[in-house]
């Protein structure tokens, strides 16, 4: 059996690494399994995607598609057009896909196309936001998948009741949380560290990248100025995505104890939010670390595709609302936030499920 693995962008190289070391723990058991690696190359400087090759111990990709930026509709026909080219000379088994970004998308598109059959993992979550360019990707990656393998009871739900059947869908967990847990004795504390004199549960780690927050300057100033004065003295610690970089650059100077920082490694970026007073974020996945972790998690959001985040975790959707920001912040410093409860699955082990599952499929469509 060979399945070709698909990664583009910081989020999928945390969700591939377990399902590789699964891979990799069935062949040193003499298991007929095997991977082709593909980057598409959507995430392409070394912050964003060299780093986390090298500290998730990934392999070297077999093929890098290297399309780099563009717009949404570039980044999209790029990929396709090259990974066409990739299944034709190499087809596999299965194609699998993560996560929701362009290159899940584009991907699996041609992959339906070459009459492949097409994997999903982290299917089925919904935001309800359809100005999401995420969750557009989510919809028309799911409504093409043959076999599912969601994070949680309610993002199987969300695709029965979109009409697939259940025999396709498979809960098995959240492989983000697989290279949480593997990681965690390895996190590394960055070298600014001390150059801002910070302290375990004494600052504040932002990040901020969707369009609604930071596309528009006044907008955003208006949104760090709101976080600035709830956070008082207490320093803030924001690693700036590239594409929030140019925006920063007009506004940044304002605000003292705000300390803009590179994109970070993931060992650097997790030894961050484990440490910080709280986690201010427009995220999805790092709400999802934050509340593995027991940290307070503030999403400039209006809703999340990871409502357990909410109902068990210790993820807030405030918004850009003053009122719903002000409170969360009161709550922080009177230590009244959530305490994060077990999340089911979220356990370490989903990786291990998934081609566990894809094995028997595997040989059940062998057998007919």
């Amino acid at each position: 059996m060979e399945i070709t693995i698909v990664a583009g962008a910081r989020p999928n190289f945390m969700k591939i690494s377990p399902i590789i070391k699964a891979i990799e723990k069935l062949k040193t058991e003499q298991k007929p399994i095997s991977y082709r690696l593909i980057h598409t190359g959507q995430h392409y400087s070394a912050a964003l995607s060299d780093t986390f090759f090298d500290e998730l111990q990934i392999p070297k990709p077999n093929k890098n598609l290297d399309v780099k930026s563009g717009t949404q509709a570039e980044q999209t026909a790029s990929i396709m057009i090259a990974f066409e080219k990739e299944l034709a000379e190499n087809r596999p088994d299965f194609v699998l896909v993560v996560g929701d970004v362009t290159s899940t998308m584009a991907c699996a598109i041609v992959t339906k196309k070459a009459n492949i059959p097409l994997i999903h993992v982290e299917a089925g979550i919904r935001s309800g936001d359809r100005t999401m360019p995420e969750e557009i990707n989510r919809m028309v990656t799911d409504s093409i998948t043959d076999y599912f393998f969601t994070t949680s009871e309610k993002a199987s739900q969300n695709l029965i009741d979109e009409g697939h059947s259940k025999e396709k869908i498979f809960f098995v967990g959240n492989v983000m949380i697989d290279t949480l847990l593997k990681n965690l004795n390895r996190i590394e504390k960055p070298t600014f560290w001390s150059d801002f004199n910070l302290k375990p549960k004494g600052y504040f780690l932002l990040t901020l990248h969707r369009p609604s927050n930071v596309d528009k300057g006044s907008s955003f100033a208006e949104l760090l100025r709101t976080i600035v004065s709830h956070a008082g003295d207490t320093p803030i610690i924001f690693p700036v995505h590239p594409r929030t970089q140019q925006v920063l650059e007009a506004i940044t100077s304002e605000f003292k104890n705000l300390h803009v920082v590179e994109p970070q490694g993931y060992l650097n970026f997790i030894y961050l939010l484990k440490n910080a007073k709280a986690i201010l974020t427009d995220s999805g996945g790092i709400t999802e670390e934050a509340s593995i972790l027991n940290v307070p998690c503030l999403t400039f959001r209006n809703s999340t595709e990871r409502p357990e985040t909410c109902t068990l975790g210790t993820n807030v959707l405030v918004a850009n609302n003053i009122e719903k920001i002000t409170a969360s912040f009161q709550r922080l410093n009177n230590d009244e936030w959530q305490q994060a409860q077990e999340i089911p699955l979220w356990d370490g082990k989903a990786s291990e499920r998934i081609i566990e599952n894809l094995v028997e499929i595997y040989y059940s469509k062998k057998g007919n």
